[in-house]
């Protein structure tokens, strides 16, 4: 019974997190990668968060945030590219955060 709980939660869940990944090639012998984005270049092994707000290794790049689908109508969502995050908050009133209910990625 545990079992089936366990499969049902992880069905339930896995529509909120398609994270956005993109995989690179690696070739034999590498010591090196380029960033796509930004053009730089980084060790193999290393990690790094690039300026599209993408969590990346050599191997792959991947959303670095979560995207809000799910809040009240007297709300809007916000990205922050500096903290690559959104805020959701009043329309009118920014300083007043809401309640988020589903959202996508990470």
């Amino acid at each position: 019974m545990k079992y089936l709980a366990l499969a049902l939660l992880v069905c339930a869940l896995l529509p909120l997190s398609n994270a956005f990944c993109m995989r690179k090639p690696m070739k034999l012998g590498m010591t090196h990668c380029k960033d796509d984005v930004d053009n730089t270049w980084h060790a193999v092994g290393s990690k790094w968060r690039n300026s599209a707000c993408m969590k990346c290794t050599c191997e792959e790049c991947c959303s670095a945030f979560s995207t809000p689908r799910s809040f009240p109508a007297d709300c809007v969502s916000v990205f922050d590219p500096v903290a690559c995050k959104y805020t959701v908050h009043k329309k009118d009133d920014p300083t007043v955060h809401c309640p988020v209910f589903g959202s996508v990625g990470k």
